[in-house]
């Protein structure tokens, strides 16, 4: 068990975390990943615009992205075949008859 002093020590450090706004995680993860983990938790915490990018590009990859409208249409739109002045006929044939 902790000495008084250890635990003095380590509710003061908590304090002033807090103060920062900052919360201690722990999260369950691949050994491989532990750099990665305290790394991104690392850059986060800068809470500046490039973290608030970051942020932004981490849920929209886990919770996936919201499809906005017309989505297909810009794609299209930015196509190199735009103004390639590509003319698709279609056959006309007769219907078929079937036998019902």
């Amino acid at each position: 068990m902790a000495s008084t002093s250890q635990k003095r020590a380590l509710g003061n450090y908590r304090a002033r975390l807090q103060e920062q706004g900052l919360r201690r995680f722990e999260v369950l993860g691949l050994d491989s990943d532990r750099e990665l983990i305290r790394a991104l938790a690392k850059r986060l915490t800068q809470n500046d615009a490039q973290a608030a990018q970051l942020r932004s590009n981490l849920v929209n990859t886990v919770n996936g992205a919201p499809q906005k409208p017309g989505g297909i249409l810009a794609r299209l739109r930015r196509s190199p075949m735009v103004g390639a002045d590509i003319e698709v006929v279609r056959d006309q044939t007769a219907a078929r008859k079937l036998d019902l």
